[in-house]
């Protein structure tokens, strides 16, 4: 054998040993934010079945100002199974079969993903499997959808050290966002966007603010309205930021950080002003630091869709680490 023959050879072997080493490898995911591949046939998706999906993935997000769906949801045939549509980050196959089934596979086609696998008999079995799994299935979507964008997060511009020295906490604030007030207990950062801002607070209470019981919402919105009359108002006189009465907030209990919290959505205006948009404040109870530990996201985008952009400031408080003493 010639050195040309062999070097033939030898690239031949590097380039087929690299290929089969690719193929264990997963494809990275694609697509925007919040968006689910619905793989089913056209007549059940134009059918009853079609109908249970879309209430439960595209139902309205709570606590904006208006109505947006909690996925976009593209369809495609179940022929068209193997494609682009395959590099979502989740993935609804729907068909029917011998057997009713629900079955999740991580990472299937690509990383991250999760694919949701539900076959029945007949369009009764399979809606009624939907109904059984959907909280399950959007509670992981969700999460998945969290923890893409806290990747996406990860580049931070600020100076860290500035809420770790106040609040004893890290936090994973993306690039665009900048202070713009600084008190002893306070902080507010604030992005810049086309047609309008998003905001995160950051401050801190005394444990025995908010107390356990049938007052419970009623202290939060008394919190966070007398924070916003101390720091956050318009352009004139008594427009401070308050929350909105005309719409009653969701209250939630979480746990962020191994620590109880309340969540709570809801809508904002400036008192005497016409500016509004939604907000979603977390409340941790922090035994440790004796506080009680407050980050609310909110925005004001008059002229734009607003899940996604809560979406993002839901991602970077959920990002919080209580530095520990």
């Amino acid at each position: 054998m010639n050195k040309a023959q062999f070097l033939v050879l030898f690239v031949s072997l590097l380039l087929f040993s690299c290929k089969k080493e690719n193929d264990h490898v997963p494809r990275k995911t694609t697509g925007k934010i919040n968006t689910i591949s619905v793989i089913i046939d056209d007549q059940l998706w134009n059918g009853e079945i079609g109908d249970s999906i879309r209430n439960k993935f595209a139902s309205p997000v709570i606590g904006l100002p208006q109505e947006e769906p909690l996925f976009n949801i593209n369809q495609y045939p179940v022929k068209l199974l193997e494609g682009f549509m395959t590099d979502t980050r989740a993935i609804i196959v729907v068909k029917k079969a011998e057997e009713n089934k629900f079955e999740i596979k991580k990472n299937q086609y690509a990383s991250p993903q999760n694919v949701f696998h539900i076959s029945g008999k007949t369009a009764a079995d399979i809606i009624a499997c939907i109904e059984k799994n959907a909280p399950k299935m959007i509670q992981i979507i969700k999460d998945s959808e969290i923890a893409e964008s806290q990747k996406i997060n990860s580049q931070s511009l600020i100076d860290p050290k500035v809420i770790e020295n106040k609040f004893h906490v890290s936090l994973q604030i993306p690039s665009g966002y900048a202070y713009v007030l600084q008190k002893s207990n306070f902080l507010w950062l604030k992005k810049e966007i086309i047609g309008g801002n998003t905001s995160i607070l950051l401050y801190q209470v005394p444990i025995n603010t908010i107390k356990k019981g049938s007052n419970l919402i009623t202290d939060i919105i008394k919190m966070r309205d007398s924070i916003g009359k101390l720091y956050i108002s318009g352009k004139e006189p008594d427009t401070n930021m308050i929350t909105e009465e005309a719409y009653a907030p969701y209250l939630f209990k979480i746990n962020l950080d191994g620590k109880e919290t309340f969540e709570t959505k809801g809508t904002w205006q400036l008192n005497n002003d016409f500016m509004s948009g939604p907000f979603i404040n977390y409340a941790i109870i922090d035994a440790d630091y004796n506080r009680i530990l407050v980050l609310e996201g909110f925005c004001y985008a008059p002229s734009k869709d607003k899940r996604d952009l809560m979406h993002e400031l839901e991602a970077i408080i959920k990002s919080v680490v209580v530095v520990k003493r």
